[in-house]
């Protein structure tokens, strides 16, 4: 049952275009180098998917959007994601599709549980938990690759640790935490106020007007008892014997 209230022309519809989303988005944000990593402007599709469809819809796109930033890389637009699977191929594709999947359903829960009390409230949560989880799942899984980020990224004097949370994710996580902050509760005040004022249009729509009543095809005839619609034998009419006073 709730599979196929899921899967409405609405949510497919909505599903389709924020998944357009996040593939351009990664596609173009990659070409901004914002230190050792890319700018990535794709949480936000990834959010608003989590906050009108559910965890399941956050989870889809963030995983979607691993898979993209794997391609990119594979195509030569992300030279550090690309060193980092040509020395351990399966634990990069593996962190890429976790901490995206793990960031969208994150948001998805924590709107549903914040959403009893406010829900505004409870999208900044979701908002601000997205990128918090993406970059804290980030650091976690490359300090398993250190060794490579060691030899090849870390300069001598500083740690893998000092690289990651400071040369690599600190300044994209901070621009990645305000502009979820600022743009996924506004697109999402737009996107509610356009669904009420269609739900108000289609509410107020002049009823279109019922087919006329049928009337009966054989009226009653005078002189019967009303209600009695029965044709007089031989087409003539009933008459009715006189009573003796």
């Amino acid at each position: 049952m709730k599979s196929s209230r899921f899967f409405t022309s609405r949510n497919i519809a909505f599903l389709a275009v924020l998944l357009a989303l996040v593939i351009v988005l990664q596609i173009w944000a990659s070409a901004i180098p914002l230190g050792a990593t890319r700018i990535s402007l794709t949480l936000i599709p990834i959010v608003l998917g989590a906050v009108l469809l559910g965890p399941a819809a956050g989870a889809f796109l963030g995983a979607a959007f691993g898979v993209v930033v794997v391609v990119v890389a594979v195509a030569g637009g992300d030279p550090f994601t690309l060193t980092l699977l040509s020395d351990h191929p399966a634990l990069t594709v593996l962190l890429c599709l976790v901490k995206g999947a793990a960031a969208g359903a994150a948001a998805g829960l924590l709107f549903k549980l914040v959403r009893r009390k406010n829900e505004y409230a409870a999208v900044f949560a979701a908002a601000l938990s997205a990128p918090v989880v993406n970059t804290g799942l980030f650091i976690l899984g490359a300090l398993l690759m250190s060794d490579t980020i060691g030899e090849k990224f870390v300069a001598d004097g500083t740690t893998v640790l000092y690289f990651l949370v400071i040369g690599c994710a600190g300044l994209n996580f901070v621009v990645e935490f305000i502009v979820n902050a600022v743009a996924s509760p506004a697109i999402y005040t737009v996107e509610r106020l356009i669904e009420r004022r269609v739900l108000k249009g289609k509410k107020a729509a002049p009823k279109q007007d019922g087919e006329p009543p049928v009337q009966s095809a054989m009226p009653a005839q005078s002189g019967m008892p009303a209600g009695d619609n029965r044709p007089a034998q031989g087409g003539k009419r009933a008459e009715v014997p006189e009573t003796k006073s």
